[in-house]
């Protein structure tokens, strides 16, 4: 293949990616090949060979052969392309795991999906399929109803419209938008999230959200553990969450400050 069919092979890809990404960020319906050949006004067979090889990559995903989403790979590639907060995370969720002796993660939001972003050395065993890139449903993880902390009910409830409950998350996973409400209203009373076993069994989740240096929520602090460690010491926990939280909404501040000054001298 010669560097102007590569070149173009690669720009199509992208459009394909970012198409693909665009939809689940405005959280809607996701596409196969035909409708994305429709949308970009591509040949069929030219979308189907862009799409197995961005699969094959990591870029995009698919399972059994239903619509294609974005794959590990892409949120892999986006959190190591940030030098900012995403990085001094790792610094904050190691501290976290050394006070509180739990499991800590950063995540964010596209669409009605969770996006593990960053996880401490707790998560990051062989085997485990917990790595940055692993989705969960954002109505029934406590990173996930963070990360909705600001959305008033009637947009949640357009978001969720959609989503079909049955037979996902654990015991404690609501089973309509009314629910999910309900236990935002309660959350939001005590000023943080704590999700009892809504996505595992016998997993129960303390999460914040994160705040950029525009106050919305940028991404949600979480850590996790069982019942009696997290229900032991709720308000400590939350307390050393919401630190951590405030310094990595100030490092994205900086870095987004230091950014335009070196704009503005170039």
């Amino acid at each position: 293949m010669d560097s102007s069919s590569e070149a173009s092979s690669m720009a199509q890809g992208l459009r394909i990616v970012r198409l693909v990404a665009d939809r689940e960020k405005r959280g809607r319906r996701l596409l196969g090949v035909s409708q994305i050949a429709s949308e970009l006004e591509m040949e069929q067979s030219r979308v189907s060979r862009l799409t197995q090889e961005l699969c094959e990559l990591g870029l995009l995903e698919r399972v059994e052969r239903g619509p294609f989403r974005t794959g590990p790979r892409f949120f892999g590639l986006a959190a190591a392309l940030n030098t900012g907060w995403v990085r001094q995370s790792k610094t904050e969720l190691e501290s976290l795991v050394v006070s509180l002796g739990l499991r800590t993660r950063i995540s964010v939001r596209e669409g009605v999906r969770v996006i593990l972003l960053r996880t401490s050395g707790q998560d990051a065993v062989p085997g485990s399929f917990v790595k940055p890139g692993m989705v969960t449903p954002v109505w029934c993880t406590g990173s996930g109803r963070a990360l909705l902390w600001d959305e008033p009910q009637p947009a949640v409830a357009a978001l969720l419209e959609d989503v079909n409950f049955i037979g996902v998350g654990g015991p404690g996973a609501a089973h309509s938008p009314q629910e999910v409400a309900e236990l935002m209203d309660r959350d939001r009373a005590r000023g943080f999230v704590v999700a009892e076993e809504e996505f595992e069994h016998g997993v129960y989740e303390l999460a914040v959200p994160v705040r950029s240096a525009d106050g919305s929520v940028l991404a949600a602090l979480s850590v996790l553990g069982s019942r009696a460690e997290i229900m032991s010491s709720t308000d400590d926990i939350a307390k050393a969450l919401m630190a951590a939280a405030e310094r990595l909404g100030s490092s994205e501040g900086r870095a987004r400050h230091d950014a335009g000054r070196k704009g503005l001298a170039s």
